[in-house]
């Protein structure tokens, strides 16, 4: 499987059920603040 033919909704509903993974979802015209203690990659998806 080449993850490049992966649609990124598909990605990201995997990566929500992994372990050490933290979901913060902001409605639309919501604004969200997000604290971080790294390490951490911090990943911004607008769908």
């Amino acid at each position: 499987m080449e993850l490049e033919k992966v649609n990124t909704c598909s990605l990201v509903e995997e990566l929500k059920k992994r372990d050490g993974v933290e979901v913060t979802i902001a409605e639309p015209y919501q604004d969200e603040e997000i604290k971080i203690n790294g390490p951490a990659v911090v990943l911004v998806i607008t769908d």
